[in-house]
């Protein structure tokens, strides 16, 4: 047996990665949002959907190991989901062990091969973490859209929306309102009150062009999601590396220009974190037995897995 198995289930996707000790990625499968938090009982059957795909030519039995990197880790304190996860990962037909470890942990290790150092994570949802020997030993945020999350997408969407009701005709409710397909700002109201959580978060990218261009209002909200994201970093940050992940901070977006530059200020040049899911791969072959972390995690940037 010379396959493990790597997991990303996050607020947006579920992906699945099948790959050598050596970092060869043989296999990939992508489905929806894994977070038991967010997609309820959907979140079991997308994991299975992603790591039937990613099997597909493969011998399951063939798998050593592997590591499922789930946001929404406390739901698992719910017996039902711990069990519906293990349905999920035998009816891809895995019969190996695997690990529930926070997306946190995935997130960081595919930013650095380092064990301990923090991690800011702004997608969907928004979260940092103070990692220790690749275990989460103290979080800030991460308490989802209605109690924090602050500068993630989904903060982001939501203040767009504030804000351009507050200053309805400004040109920039006007792009707000044609991307939810709002004539007015009535309607507006009324598609707001529905919470389609998932189109509000899609606003994040308008927010962020608009900046871009120079709209005062959005670049007045890429400052606060700034400032918020800096501070939850600094709640959790100690020594050690510094990785940023998720969409936010590693495409090209003036929330990751803007909290880059917040660290480079403070003489701290942060990371950019890879594939969490072949980090998650990663993890498995480090986790089986006589596993040399160090030389694995070499080997798979050497493989272009985590380059």
């Amino acid at each position: 047996m010379d396959l493990v198995v790597g997991v990303d289930a996050g607020g947006t996707a579920s992906r699945a990665v099948v790959a050598t000790v050596n970092g060869q990625v043989t296999g990939r499968g992508r489905a929806g949002p894994g977070n038991p938090f967010a997609a309820g009982p959907a979140a079991a059957r997308a994991i299975a959907d992603a790591l039937r795909q990613a099997l597909a030519g493969h011998d399951p039995a063939a798998v050593a190991g592997g590591v499922l990197g789930l946001a929404g880790t406390g739901a698992c304190l719910d017996p039902a989901i711990t069990a519906a996860l293990g349905e999920a990962w035998a009816a891809a037909g895995l019969t190996c062990p695997y690990e529930i470890v926070g997306d946190a942990v995935t997130a960081f290790a595919a930013g650095t091969g380092e064990p301990s150092g923090a991690v800011l994570i702004a997608g969907t949802g928004a979260v940092a973490a103070e990692i220790k020997d690749h275990a989460i030993v103290r979080t800030a945020d991460g308490l989802g859209w209605l109690l924090g999350d602050e500068g993630s997408g989904h903060w982001l969407g939501m203040r767009a929306l504030r804000s351009a009701v507050h200053t309805w005709p400004s040109p920039f409710a006007a792009r707000i309102a044609t991307r939810t397909g709002a004539a007015d700002r009535d309607r507006l109201i009324s598609w707001a009150q529905g919470l389609p959580h998932a189109r509000i978060a899609a606003l994040a990218p308008v927010v962020c062009e608009a900046a871009r261009a120079g709209d005062p209002h959005a670049r007045t909200i890429v400052a606060e999601a700034v400032g918020h994201l800096t501070a939850t970093l600094d709640a959790v940050a100690g020594s050690g590396p510094i990785v940023l992940a998720g969409s936010l901070l590693t495409a090209a977006t003036p929330i990751r220009d803007g909290v880059r530059s917040a660290l480079q200020e403070r003489g701290i040049t942060p990371l950019t974190s890879g594939d969490p899911s072949i980090a998650a791969a990663w993890l498995a072959v480090a986790r089986l037995p006589a596993g040399d972390q160090a030389a694995l995690h070499a080997a798979f940037f050497d493989a272009g897995a985590l380059a």
